[in-house]
């Protein structure tokens, strides 16, 4: 929403501009079309070559998700931890092996399904639950469980800001293939040198049309875009930490209540829940 509203934003402030300074639009509007293809052919063909296969089905993944709100919501972290607190509290009061059930079939496990927000997140729940098992299993220290997770972490993190980098590089490269359709435009009104300076002025000014196509789409539409993707995966960057110092203390030794607050603390101030809101909800789901 904020997406859409931030480019109305753009378009008024640099259009509105423009008209207020007495500017003709029929002059951007005619060499528009021609420029917008050989700027936009251009950054695509570009992003097409400048990416993996992988980077560019996630990159076309991940471009819808930034028209939405961000899903790391203080709800979503109350709910995430009140399942890592049931889970934890049944493992220690009933010993590890009473949760092999609900780590082997997360989806069929009550625990799990009382928590929708978490269940439906295959990504998170697949790293609660592999770790989980290296717990039941007993043959693994804190030690080698944490560098597991830090390395499983940072290849997330890696993938995660993949789409980013792509877009940013094709925001990077528009202002450039902007200037290349001008010097087109260019090129073109040399070898009609003989027109009138009316006429010479119109192409002129046709072929300047993309240079301010290339700087506008660059920095007003796609260079924010990757902005918000590095921000959303930092976010669930964030996420997965809060699992693992949570798993790491009750694998230390800690009492559930204490490790979910080892998880509480690592999360942004924004989305964190305060002590009292979050042992309300855990109290409320376990009713």
């Amino acid at each position: 929403m904020f997406v859409i509203i931030g480019y109305v934003v753009v378009l008024v402030a640099v259009f509105g501009g423009y008209w207020l300074a007495g500017g003709k639009f029929p002059v951007i509007l005619k060499a528009a079309p021609i420029e917008l293809a050989i700027i936009g052919g251009s950054a695509l063909g570009a992003f097409l070559v400048g990416n993996s296969t992988k980077v560019i089905k996630a990159t076309l993944a991940a471009v819808p998700t930034l028209f939405k709100g961000s899903k790391y919501t203080k709800p979503r972290y109350m709910e995430l931890m009140a399942l890592l607190y049931e889970i934890l509290a049944k493992a220690r009061k009933e010993g590890l092996m009473s949760i092999e059930g609900d780590v082997e079939n997360p989806h069929d496990s009550p625990l799990f399904q009382k928590f929708p927000n978490i269940s439906a997140d295959h990504h998170l729940v697949e790293f609660i639950t592999d770790y989980l098992r290296m717990m039941v299993s007993g043959n693994m220290n804190s030690h080698e469980i944490e560098n597991l997770m830090d390395g499983e972490i940072e290849t997330h993190h890696h993938e995660a800001h993949a789409p980013m980098n792509a877009i940013q590089g094709v925001g990077d490269g528009l202002p450039a293939f902007g200037i290349v359709a001008a010097v087109l435009g260019v090129v073109k009104t040399m070898a009609s040198v003989g027109q009138p300076p009316a006429v010479l002025g119109q192409m002129i000014a046709g072929a300047l049309v993309g240079t301010f196509l290339g700087i506008l789409l660059a920095y007003g539409f796609v260079s924010p875009l990757a902005k918000l993707l590095e921000q959303k995966a930092d976010e669930g960057h964030k996420e997965l930490q809060c699992v693992k110092i949570t798993l790491l203390a009750s694998l230390q030794g800690y009492a559930p209540a204490i490790a979910v607050e080892f998880g509480r603390k690592v999360l942004f101030s924004t989305e964190r829940p305060s002590f009292q809101e979050l042992e309300a909800h855990v109290k409320q789901k376990k009713a």
